[in-house]
């Protein structure tokens, strides 16, 4: 009989994958803490919280309570015309960790759709005005999601080409990292005119751009330039969200807040698929009238499922406890910690850290790219050894659940200088 890999490759097309030159598949049966186990009995330690979604651990007995006491309750019921206890409760507890500028919730499946909600909500908001705005403005490099609103307003590379005649034009202003500020914003400052509609931003860490990072400050002056027009703000922290950044939500870093906030991946503690749009009370009142079509026509069949609400809910638990802000101040220390090692190879450079992300470029000779050939390579060493990264081409990061132990750090630590030494 075929093995799983085997009859993966006879039915499954994988995500950002070339199906022709791909190894099989690594089967997983289960999870604990920041462990997966494979079929052949082999452990991997989860470093990138499977695609960044993975919280507290796999498989946690408290949220899988829930979800499962919920699932025996209600698990859905259409969203238009009726509601439920967990999106209540959610909504209410998420706004309540927010800045308090944000008011209302809007749910919907994952990152790519929190950020498309959230740019129909912009471009509606002029248009219900009667005062339409069609720009955007967005940084080089960033990524918003995979549909087609969160393609446009994304970096143009490889990844879009094939779509580039169907995305609506986007202004862009290079990320604003470190000896570029003053240049950007200078550049910002012709580019916030009264005809942006919105600026998008994942705010100091670019994730799947090469995990590029830029300090509050600078963002908090492009806030300030965007709103001198009025320009409305949309904060994409679907990978920030949720501690990351060590804090609650990279927005709690500067002192001008976001209209609009995305969320997803951490919400449910890498559950379940869920995502949030949420907004200013001006903005959810530029959609009231007697008048119909200044409705917001969007929705999801799935939109605020209870049992992804539970999950959310039971996550939200465990983040706010004391013990796990102390695991992700433990892990930013070790983060730093190490960065000073990494510092001291030859084959390292650009070692950057945010919180419970820790990002660095391998120098191989190539420049920095996510074709870099360096990534498989890396990618091998690491998963041989029991270490699950994923390198954005010859960026390696890290994103580890909040449970990560210091002997799986040190031993993750240990597995990274090995293959530093072995490229030396």
């Amino acid at each position: 009989m075929p093995n799983l890999s085997e009859r993966d490759k006879a039915v499954i097309w994988h995500p950002f994958t070339q199906m022709q030159t791909a190894l099989p598949p690594t089967p997983i049966v289960r999870g604990s803490g920041s462990i997966l186990y494979g079929a052949d009995g082999r452990e991997y330690l989860d470093m990138i919280a499977s695609w960044w979604v993975n919280l507290h651990g796999h498989a946690h007995p408290h949220i899988a309570q829930r979800v499962s006491e919920q699932l025996q309750r209600l698990e859905h019921v259409i969203f238009a015309d009726f509601t439920h206890e967990p999106a209540v409760e959610l909504a209410e507890r998420v706004l309540a960790i927010l800045p308090q500028n944000q008011s209302k919730v809007f749910y919907s499946d994952n990152g790519s759709t929190a950020v498309e909600v959230a740019l129909k909500m912009a471009f509606q908001y002029w248009h219900n005005l009667g005062r339409p705005r069609y720009k955007v403005v967005a940084l080089d490099n960033a990524y918003h999601g995979d549909t087609f609103g969160a393609m446009a307003v994304g970096g143009r590379s490889a990844f879009t080409a094939p779509f580039f005649p169907f995305l609506f034009d986007v202004e862009y202003l290079p990320a604003p990292v470190a000896g570029q500020e003053e240049a950007v914003l200078q550049q910002a400052k012709q580019l916030f005119t009264d005809e942006v509609a919105a600026f998008i931003v994942e705010p100091l860490v670019q994730g799947s751009g090469g995990m590029i990072m830029y300090e509050p400050a600078v963002l908090n002056e492009l806030y300030a330039l965007a709103r001198q027009n009025g320009t409305l703000i949309i904060a994409d922290e679907v990978m920030t969200g949720f501690g990351r950044t060590g804090k609650r939500f990279a927005s709690d870093y500067v002192p001008e807040k976001p209209d609009l906030m995305c969320l997803s991946k951490g919400l449910t503690g890498g559950t379940m698929a869920l995502g949030v749009t949420t907004c200013t009370q001006a903005i959810y009142d530029a959609f009231l009238s007697s008048d119909k079509s200044k409705t917001l026509f969007h929705g999801h069949s799935f939109t605020a499922n209870p049992v992804a609400c539970a999950a959310a809910l039971a996550s939200m638990d465990l983040l706010l406890l004391d013990e796990t802000q102390a695991s992700i101040e433990r892990i930013d220390a070790h983060h730093a910690a190490f960065s000073q090692r990494l510092r001291t190879y030859s084959t390292v450079a650009n070692v950057r850290q945010r919180g419970t992300l820790l990002a660095f470029d391998l120098q191989v000779g190539e420049q920095t790219s996510y074709f870099n050939s360096i990534r498989d390579r890396a990618y091998h060493f690491l998963l041989e050894r029991g270490v699950l990264m994923r390198p954005l081409g010859n960026v390696l990061y890290l994103m580890p659940p909040y449970c990560t132990t210091d002997e799986q750090l040190a031993y993750t630590y240990a597995q990274i200088e090995e293959l530093l030494t072995s490229l030396s």
